[in-house]
C-alpha cells in the first residue's frame, strides 16, 4: 500500500467571522497519481485528495467523473478520512465503467465530521487492477467550528444594541 500525498489541496476558510459553510474541491488524474507515486496504482493505494484544518466539520463529500477511466478493471474506490472512517462519504464508488459526469452515491453513515487536528479526505482504491487513467473530481463542504473566543460585556453590550 502507498499513499499518494502530493496532488492533496490545501485549503483555507479559517477565520470567517460569520461561519459560513464553504465548497472545496479537487480533480485527482489517476495518470498523474501513478506519476507521483513512481509505479502503478493497486488496490490499497491511498490518494490524499483535500487537507482540512483542525477544527473543521466535513458536511460532506464526494466525487464526480470528470473523465471516464482507462486500463484497469473492477476499479473502485472510497473516500473518507484515513485513520477514521475511511469509506465515511462514498463506499465502493465505481471507477471502472463511470461516465463522464456520473456523481458517487453517498454512503449511507454519511454524516458530519469534525476534525479536532489537521487531517486528509482521501480516495482508498479498491479492486483487482485500478484504472491508469481518468480524472474524478473530489469535492467537500467544510465549515470551521472552533471556539469563537469569550466574549467581553462590551461585544455583547454592542451587539444587544445592534
Amino acid at each position: 500500500m502507498a499513499t499518494v500525498t502530493t496532488l492533496a489541496k490545501v485549503i483555507g476558510g479559517k477565520g470567517n467571522p460569520s461561519r459560513k459553510p464553504y465548497l472545496v474541491d479537487i480533480e485527482i488524474d489517476l495518470a498523474a497519481a501513478a506519476t507521483a507515486k513512481g509505479s502503478a496504482l493497486a488496490a490499497s493505494d491511498v490518494i490524499q485528495a483535500i487537507s482540512v484544518s483542525g477544527d473543521t466539520a466535513v458536511l460532506f463529500a464526494g466525487t464526480e467523473i470528470v473523465t471516464a477511466s482507462a486500463g484497469g478493471t473492477t476499479s473502485t474506490f472510497d473516500l473518507g478520512i484515513t485513520g477514521g472512517d475511511v469509506d465515511a462519504f462514498v463506499d465502493g464508488g465505481a471507477i471502472t465503467g463511470a461516465a463522464a459526469g456520473a456523481y458517487s452515491a453517498m454512503a449511507n453513515t454519511a454524516v458530519p465530521i469534525v476534525l479536532g487536528a489537521e487531517g486528509t479526505i482521501d480516495m482508498l482504491l479498491l479492486g483487482t487492477t485500478p484504472a491508469t487513467s481518468g480524472v474524478i473530481r473530489v469535492y467537500a463542504l467544510l465549515m470551521e467550528v472552533s471556539n469563537l473566543g469569550p466574549r467581553g460585556t462590551g461585544e455583547v453590550t454592542r451587539d444587544t444594541l445592534a
